[in-house]
């Protein structure tokens, strides 16, 4: 799954994984966590999601990190905010206050880009890649994020052998592989959702659960 495929998906507006309002399991289970007010989040393949404005607004630092310029372009003219944009590295960034985008490659940041993050959100990024880049995504997030880092992931599962990705089926037990050595992983809740997503139901699932988790780096 190469950057094109994303790039095209966002030029043609084909965004089913793009949420209309902010995710309820963010709002549930984000104050939870315990970070400090101010605290740094870092929020993978971001996308235009609306969790971030929610996150800024409940008075943390935002450092979104997306591929597509459309996105992030699309981000602050439907937040209508005008951001200050300038080059850092390899990544073009967006920045209104304290809430920052990072146009580029997630695999270019580094540990000194993300030393101050004190959270982690994904609620679509494990999910959007395929076998291979979950593993590397998996290890790059250990490998740049400071101990006590803590954070919400949320995946699905379902019966892949149904329907391809993305987004992708990503089951417990992967998910305890991916990050069980270096994160502390505990499920919080694991709702079946088919009913309520007919898209799903129409492509022939017979389950379809999204599965929250909190993580907290060893």
């Amino acid at each position: 799954m190469h950057e094109d495929f994303w790039q095209a998906r966002w030029a043609r507006d084909e965004i089913g994984f793009h949420q209309a309002q902010v995710n309820p399991y963010l709002s549930r289970h984000w104050p939870t966590l315990g970070l400090a007010p101010g605290s740094r989040v870092l929020v993978p393949l971001c996308g235009k999601s609306l969790d971030l404005a929610w996150l800024a607004g409940q008075g943390f630092a935002v450092l979104g990190v997306e591929l597509a310029e459309k996105a992030v372009r699309d981000f602050f003219d439907e937040q209508r905010l005008i951001p200050q944009v300038d080059s850092q590295g390899v990544f073009r960034v967006y920045r209104v206050g304290s809430l920052e985008i990072r146009c580029g490659d997630f695999f270019a940041l580094s540990a000194a880009d993300v030393a101050d993050c004190r959270g982690l959100y994904d609620r679509a990024a494990l999910i959007a890649l395929p076998t291979e880049m979950r593993e590397r995504y998996a290890a790059h997030l250990s490998a740049i994020l400071p101990s006590g880092c803590r954070g919400l992931l949320v995946c699905l599962d379902y019966d892949q052998t149904r329907m391809g990705g993305p987004p992708f089926a990503v089951d417990d037990h992967e998910v305890r592989r991916l990050l069980g050595t270096d994160w502390q992983v505990r499920l919080l809740e694991a709702p079946d959702v088919l009913r309520e997503n007919w898209k799903f139901l129409q492509r022939g699932l017979d389950r379809l659960e999204e599965r929250v988790y909190r993580l907290e780096r060893r």
